[in-house]
């Protein structure tokens, strides 16, 4: 007989500065953010209403959600759905969104990975989750991590880059710029992930519309978002 398989269909996007401000609490005017999450919600055809988000505080808490979650999680940097159809989204300007997704189980996550969230080794934690929880197997396991700030301007002090050589090793460093998108991949790869893509965009030096804290502290959030669905497609092989 025909084997028959419906296929779990995973959409991810990230939004640009054109898209505008998605987050509450930076200085915006509420009916702004919510135009602007709707015209978000247009292009991936999710309801705006159904849209799980993060009170993100550079920690490592990470949680699973539901549909019946409430839709703002609070003193949150990472979260994780096998719902179907539940979108879920991280907001940054310069701090790594990261995106895992196993479209074999259909278990997505959104990460916010910034400097702190990094070196608490986030990423690693909502992977092991996502492996422990709904069973997922790493070698199905894919991962995008979207525009951020990158080596060529992530500066910090001689401090932290000495924290990041003892608990990370040196060669994430050059002087007192650090690599955070290495450290994220050195994380996942020390648990078997091998599929990661990262965009090349610098969030600081490049001119894409995305946006920079550090080009501009009064600026606005962008954001990563994911979610999947079954899209009907019967397979026969």
């Amino acid at each position: 007989p025909n084997k028959r398989a419906i296929m779990n269909q995973v959409k991810y996007y990230f939004s640009t500065t054109e898209d505008g401000n998605l987050s509450y609490l930076v200085d915006d005017l509420k009916q702004n953010v919510d135009k602007n999450r709707q015209t978000v919600a247009n292009i991936m055809e999710y309801k705006n209403e159904d849209l799980v988000y993060m009170n993100q505080v550079h920690g490592n808490n990470v949680q699973i959600v539901t549909k019946d979650s409430p839709k703002l999680i609070d003193n949150c940097d990472a979260i994780i759905t096998n719902e179907k159809d539940l979108p879920i989204m991280v907001m940054v300007a310069d701090c790594i969104p990261i995106l895992i997704f196993d479209e074999i189980k259909g278990v997505i996550a959104a990460i916010h990975a910034g400097r702190n969230s990094t070196f608490l080794k986030i990423a690693q934690i909502t992977a092991n989750k996502m492996i422990n929880e709904f069973n997922c197997n790493v070698d199905n396991m894919k991962v995008i991590m979207g525009p951020s700030i990158h080596k060529c301007c992530y500066e910090v002090s001689d401090e932290l880059s000495q924290i990041v050589k003892t608990s990370f090793g040196e060669k994430f460093c050059d002087g007192r710029y650090i690599d955070l998108h290495g450290i994220n991949i050195m994380l996942l790869e020390e648990i078997g992930i091998r599929h990661i893509r990262i965009s090349e965009i610098c969030t600081k030096c490049s001119d894409e519309p995305f946006y920079s804290f550090r080009k501009n502290p009064q600026t606005g959030r962008f954001a990563g978002i994911i979610s999947f669905s079954n899209n009907g497609q019967l397979n026969y092989n």
